[in-house]
């Protein structure tokens, strides 16, 4: 009797899309988490007077964390993008297609957001650095503009802050020190920035050519909810206008009962005008000269 042999089905490759899907999400998280630290090394290293060697590094350990991390997301989200266009290709369209397209959209976005806070992050280090050194130098009495500055940081070499500086007492040395700290620091930095750019614009491109598709789910996702809105507004309205209703009803049945009571009294009480059909007066038991 032949063994039996084990058919790959659809719902064991979607399966295995979804953890895949989990791992790209968990490292996106881990990345975001990252920058986080990245954000309070930050703080911690232009808040202290002096550099702290240590704090340097484990900021280092982080940016050299989310290089690695970051790659791989890439590389993952890359792979899925190759399989999809590959099925597209074979004019394959199906619910299990569009579920990995959207996934993938999704992610892709989440990861160039991080991202771009992440190099956000790092400009905005870069500038504060900047404004230390900017800082220092008028202590130093070397007052820069922030063009000169930039034409310093330019040159790469800490040399030209340093230039022409008299260096006679403790502080002085321990300024420019600091200076010269803040300078590497901000060539680490612009080493990281282009060492991520390629990979972050091939993202963004990536984002930007899904938009199309993700604004349209956005659309209708939006449009769905204004009808929802419209419908409970309407229906709002509707047992508005019925309460009203009810209270008009009430009070049109009152009003018709008291013109009947009035009518009905009126000809009870009242004499007619014929002799011929006069009641009795004495079987009135109101008197009449008195209404």
């Amino acid at each position: 009797m032949p063994e039996d042999v084990a058919v790959p089905v659809e719902g064991s490759f979607m399966e295995d899309f979804f953890n895949e899907v989990e791992e790209i999400r968990i490292m996106i998280d881990k990345i975001q988490a990252n920058v986080e630290e990245v954000k309070k090394k930050h703080s911690a290293i232009l808040s202290a007077p002096q550099s702290d060697e240590k704090t340097k590094q484990e900021l280092e350990d982080l940016m050299a964390d989310i290089k690695k991390t970051a790659n791989r997301v890439r590389g993952k989200l890359k792979g899925i993008e190759q399989n999809i266009e590959q099925e597209e290709q074979t004019n394959k369209s199906n619910a299990d297609l569009r579920i990995r397209k959207t996934q993938h959209s999704a992610l892709s976005r989440k990861f160039v957001e991080v991202m771009t806070e992440y190099n956000r992050t790092q400009t905005d280090y870069r500038e504060r650095c900047k404004g230390r050194i900017q800082r220092q130098l008028e202590i130093t009495g070397r007052a820069t503009t922030n063009e000169e500055l930039e034409e310093m940081l330019e040159q790469g070499n800490s040399a030209v802050f340093t230039q022409g500086i008299i260096m006679e007492t403790q502080q002085a040395k321990q300024t420019l020190a600091d200076i010269e700290a803040r300078h590497a620091d901000i060539i680490k930095l612009e080493n990281s920035i282009r060492e991520l750019h390629d990979m972050f614009m091939d993202m963004a491109m990536l984002v930007e050519s899904q938009g199309e598709m993700i604004d349209r789910i956005e659309y209708h996702v939006e449009h769905a909810m204004d009808y929802v809105q419209t419908a409970t507004q309407d229906t709002k309205k509707a047992l508005k206008y019925q309460s009203k209703a009810r209270r008009v009803s009430t009070l049109d049945d009152f009003l018709t009962n008291v013109c009947f009571f009035f009518f009905f009294s009126f000809h009870l009480y009242v004499p007619n005008s014929n002799p011929d059909t006069t009641r009795p007066t004495a079987s009135c038991p109101i008197d009449v000269k008195n209404i």
